[in-house]
């Protein structure tokens, strides 16, 4: 029996996700429609990571752009609806927790298509995140919960939906891992920094970019370190810091252009240590054994924190940073990670195959 499934993706960490889930398809035979939302329409943030992760082009392209949370949304969901009733799947995979994830769910669940979320579980318990009513509500409306972490199997335990829930591992490690393998010269620091050491920077969460007040606060921490600061501008970034009128080419801070997925994990690789809002880069550094900084209240990945490599605190100073880097810089890895073995993809395979063939049965 062959397996239709269609993948939705619309964002950078989406793509990632989706390249070890494709090959684990590709090498099983299983029947993969991918879909791309356009939510993310910058060719370094979509385009090339198709390319440079070798997925194969889209085979359908919504091409939905920028808007506002219910813009982005509703102009999914018809198109969505349509392709899953003309393909007919025996799955649709949602990725994540953007409003593409929420979109699919709303789009399968309407319909009665079997819906099955990747990265499920996962929980910043902060209800002002956009994201974490993207993944609640998704967790909450899917037939097949694929968790990547025992804390994550635990969260969906307590809101009852341990029935439902399987532990697949991170696909985030599986692709991370071989991207640092193949591609761990992919970034050349040497013309930005020389020799110098040099910290690696990514903001982009609305609570950290819509008040000046607090983005103006984050640019002047960042710009008063004291190692050159290279800052990957999301188009968030740069459209909030122009419309403030705030200058990200000052003290310390090299903005640069959004890096492919190779250089982003080259870059971190060689970094002193990273400074991010960002919820996969906590753990990509983790992995890549890059100490972090976290600028928000929470993080989804709690391990990272009680493993001593990832500091988060939304008001970090410039010296907090600096020391918080420097002492983790020191310590002992952990041996072992929490996020998997690399072969989450593969996981995810046998487990809808084999939920597939118990529904038909």
């Amino acid at each position: 029996m062959q397996l239709r499934v269609i993948s939705v993706v619309g964002a950078r960490p989406q793509f990632v996700k989706l390249a070890p889930i494709h090959q684990a398809f590709s090498d099983a035979g299983v029947e993969h429609i991918i879909i791309h939302t356009g939510q993310h329409y910058d060719h370094n943030m979509s385009d090339s990571f198709f390319e440079l992760l070798e997925i194969p082009e889209p085979d359908f392209n919504l091409g939905v752009g920028s808007g506002s949370h219910a813009a982005q949304t509703a102009s999914m969901l018809e198109p969505l609806e349509r392709i899953f009733l003309e393909q007919d799947p025996d799955w649709v995979l949602a990725y994540g927790d953007t409003n593409s994830t929420l979109a699919t769910a709303i789009s399968a669940i309407k319909i009665q298509v079997p819906l099955a979320h990747l990265e499920a579980g996962l929980r910043s318990f902060n209800r002002a995140m956009p994201e974490e009513h993207n993944r609640v509500l998704t967790d909450h409306a899917s037939d097949l919960l694929l968790a990547p972490t025992k804390t994550a199997m635990n969260h969906l335990s307590h809101e009852g939906l341990a029935g439902k829930a399987v532990l697949v591992g991170d696909v985030m490690t599986d692709v991370c891992l071989a991207v640092a393998s193949n591609h761990h010269d992919a970034y050349n620091p040497l013309e930005a920094f020389g020799e110098e050491p040099f910290y690696m920077a990514t903001i982009h969460r609305a609570e950290n970019t819509d008040s000046p007040q607090r983005l103006g606060q984050i640019i002047q921490t960042l710009a008063q370190l004291d190692l050159p600061v290279l800052l990957t501008a999301h188009p968030r970034l740069v459209k909030s810091a122009q419309s403030f009128g705030i200058s990200l080419e000052q003290g310390s801070l090299r903005p640069t252009a959004p890096l492919s997925y190779p250089q982003m994990i080259s870059a971190v690789l060689q970094a002193r240590g990273v400074v991010t809002d960002s919820g996969g880069l906590q753990k990509e550094a983790f992995l890549l054994k890059t100490p972090c900084v976290t600028l928000r209240t929470e993080t989804e990945w709690i391990e990272t924190v009680e493993l001593g490599t990832n500091l988060v605190d939304a008001q970090a100073t410039a010296e907090q940073i600096s020391d918080f880097i420097g002492t983790a810089s020191t310590k002992t890895w952990p041996q072992e990670t929490p996020f998997g073995n690399g072969s989450a993809a593969q996981s995810v395979l046998e487990t809808l195959l084999a939920r597939n063939k118990s529904a038909r049965n």
